[in-house]
């Protein structure tokens, strides 16, 4: 068998001829860069789609591509199911009891029955247990459970956060955010969200506007707040009482304190944030796959959380460096009622947005469906690799041969109508007709086995065990990394901390030393705050060997020693916490008394002085570096960041040094193509002649005979 571990290559199928049922010997091995041309996934249930979609991923884990799975039926869970060791107690837990009644067995008889079945259809496509470890050991699978608390929750607050100044300065991305954002949102409310005629949709778009263009984040709470009272006074021409009273938006800020009140919604606010880096990378820059489970959602909750992590890929991936190179994989296992041909849901207008601008940053799209007629082919046709497999319907297969020929003629590459009907109309189980615009010509192919064990679909219960030790490896929260800030300007910036018992009142400080207070992280119970000192600075570091020349703020929160002096060398050090800190203190709460040095407006003066002496004795910029790529990390950069950064260029470099081997090549392998071609037509040529000729034969005995018989 020919070698499938090739570099950037994904080893998916065997060729197959058009005349034959068996599949030939030609692997076919599909180039990774040709992702990011996005892809399509298509075929009725039972053709293989799912397998062909978990054979892909799992040769974009192994070759090191990160990937966030959207699973909106619970297929992809199947990716949790690898068994090296291929042995019955391992397929077990997961076997179809029922099934195995059906078939006369005992479960632990189907069991064993299925680890042979999967080791022999391995071994048919030349894998085995150690490739299962190869992918197990290249890449972390974790399964997310957005809205259920019971297995491993995504929190969607974060959605409503202000974007990246670089966002906010693009006015197209900033009002896509907006509307798909918004969109969402009514529509988990279950009301009206058309952006042009939806008086709830408008006034929600202009105070996020407002919002994200002075840089604050809002939450829920907050948006309810300012439907009550937004901060302006016209909308359009229209002052805002004309245009939409208060009495009347008290009916949306009720529907939306109905949302945050609810037990179900609860859910939504709890977990780990949608953080793109960390879906696609753990903390150590091992590769994800991230499975986002959805089967358990509402159709109006799959829409809002679909649209939320669309945005925030988009936000994301506007932040990375263009690529030529695939980077990541964005999968969505059913898009069915997400891009619809006419209506226009929120979940519609990120997705084209993907669909046209993630290739330059090597984001490759990989849509799947089997309702080939509710699809908008417009959008579509910006995927450059079609995966067809068997269609249940002659309607699908006119409307696929459409689409098809609508994205040939997008591309301008040419296309065969009546062999494309023909080849259409012979596909088998996981055999998929694949057309590349990469490609010349379209191929037709029989998919691998997949490694992981297709159960079906998966439940929450069934999901639980994968969560629950996903939990309990997360690590604990980590302090922030230093990060330096302007001249030593210094304040006591009280501590707020948790305590059963309350303080003091308020202490009165002298006037001119400006006090801020940190915001508690868990706000329940009594809060007491407790004195600090914070110390803020601006450090310039500058080495010409590492071409570095960079600002950096450190804040540094120092506590007070039994003395009342302060003690720098025991400082809390961390970026700019202006986010983090208020003007005011907490409701109720209770302060601990400052020491007498606090209450001296000549002590802040000393203390600023020892800050900068201790900055300049110890403070330090530390940087890794990569020597083969001469590459630095950026300060600030954690290590598991850099060396996501540096597979990526390695990835490049691979990339550009087998493009350079094909065109090299290219010249010699037309001519041994064009060989081979002329070679089988003189074959074929000859063939034609020898049978022409035994015809002609055959003709003159037979008349020889007849003359013999009835000749005169």
């Amino acid at each position: 068998m020919q070698d499938f571990e090739k570099l950037g290559a994904f080893y998916l199928g065997r060729t197959q001829d058009p005349s034959g049922s068996a599949a030939a010997e030609n692997l076919l091995l599909y180039d990774a860069k040709d992702l990011t041309t996005h892809a399509l996934v298509l075929g009725m249930t039972g053709s293989g789609k799912t397998g062909l979609a978990t054979a892909l991923l799992e040769e974009a884990a192994i070759d090191g591509i990160p990937a966030i799975l959207i699973d909106p039926k619970g297929d992809l869970g199947n990716l949790l199911l690898q068994f090296p060791d291929l042995r019955p107690a391992d397929f077990r837990p997961w076997v179809d009891e029922a099934e195995a009644l059906r078939q006369g067995q005992t479960p632990d008889a189907f069991a064993a029955a299925t680890a042979e079945k999967w080791r022999q259809g391995l071994a048919q496509w030349g894998q085995d247990g150690e490739r299962i470890r190869r992918l197990q050991a290249a890449a972390e699978i974790a399964v997310y459970t957005p809205g259920n608390a019971s297995g491993r929750p995504l929190q969607v607050l974060r959605s409503f956060a202000a974007p990246s100044p670089a966002l906010a300065q693009d006015p197209a991305a900033l009002r896509d955010r907006i509307l798909s954002a918004v969109s969402g949102l009514l529509g988990l409310l279950g009301r009206e969200a058309d952006p042009v005629q939806s008086r709830d949709h408008i006034l929600l778009s202009n105070i996020l506007d407002r919002a994200w263009r002075e840089g604050r984040s809002l939450d829920i709470a907050a948006i309810i707040h300012e439907v009550q009272q937004p901060p302006f006074e016209k909308v359009g021409v229209f002052d805002l009482e004309t245009f939409y009273p208060a009495r009347e938006r008290l009916g949306l800020a009720m529907a939306l304190n109905n949302l945050i009140a609810s037990p179900g919604f609860a859910a939504w606010m709890e977990g780990e944030p949608i953080d793109i880096p960390r879906l696609l990378h753990t903390p150590a820059g091992k590769p994800r796959l991230s499975i986002l489970y959805l089967a358990h959602l509402t159709d109006a909750e799959r829409m809002f959380f679909v649209t939320i992590l669309l945005n925030e890929v988009i936000a994301w991936m506007r932040t990375q460096s263009g690529t030529g190179s695939l980077r990541a994989l964005l999968y969505m296992d059913e898009i069915f009622g997400f891009f619809p041909p006419t209506a226009n849901p929120p979940s519609k207008t990120p997705m084209l947005t993907l669909l046209k601008q993630a290739r330059a940053f090597g984001l490759g799209v990989v849509l799947s469906s089997q309702n080939p007629v509710d699809l908008d082919y417009k959008g579509i046709a910006n995927c450059g690799t079609w995966f067809i497999g068997r269609l249940q319907t002659e309607r699908d297969k006119m409307r696929v041969i459409e689409g098809l020929e609508g994205a040939a003629a997008s591309s301008g590459a040419g296309f065969d109508r009546a062999q494309t009907e023909l080849l259409l109309a012979g596909l088998g189980n996981r055999v998929f007709l694949m057309r590349n615009v990469h490609e010349d010509e379209p191929v037709l192919f029989q998919t691998r086995w997949a490694m992981s064990y297709l159960r079906g679909p998966m439940t929450l219960p069934q999901l639980a065990p994968f969560t629950r030790a996903a939990a309990s490896a997360l690590p604990a929260a980590a302090e922030t990394a230093p990060a330096p800030a302007p001249a030593a300007g210094t304040a006591p910036a009280p501590s707020a901390t948790v305590a059963a018992t309350p303080g003091t009142a308020r202490p009165a400080l002298p006037p001119g030393v400006p006090v801020v207070y940190r915001r508690p992280a868990n706000p329940a119970g009594t809060i007491t705050y407790q004195p600090r000192v914070l110390g803020v600075a601006k450090l310039h570091f500058v080495d010409a060997k590492a071409a570095l020349d960079t600002w950096i703020t450190r804040s540094h929160l120092a506590p007070f020693s039994p003395l009342g002096g302060v003690v720098w060398e025991e400082a809390a050090v961390a970026g700019d916490l202006s986010a983090e800190l208020d003007r005011g203190p907490a409701a109720a709460a209770a302060f601990a008394e400052p020491p007498a040095a606090a209450l001296n407006p000549k002590s802040y003066a000393a203390w600023s002085r020892e800050l900068e002496t201790a900055i300049y004795q110890t403070a330090t910029l530390d940087l890794m570096t990569y020597p083969e790529l001469k590459l630095a990390s950026a300060p600030g950069e954690t290590e598991g960041d850099f060396r996501v950064r540096i597979g990526e260029r390695l990835r490049e470099k691979r990339d550009a040094e087998v493009a350079k081997l094909k065109a090299k090549y290219a010249p010699k392998l037309l001519t041994l193509t064009d060989q081979l071609r002329r070679a089988g037509e003189r074959v074929e040529r000859e063939k034609a002649q020898a049978g022409h000729q035994k015809m002609n034969t055959a003709l003159s005995v037979g008349a020889t005979l007849l003359g013999a018989l009835f000749g005169r």
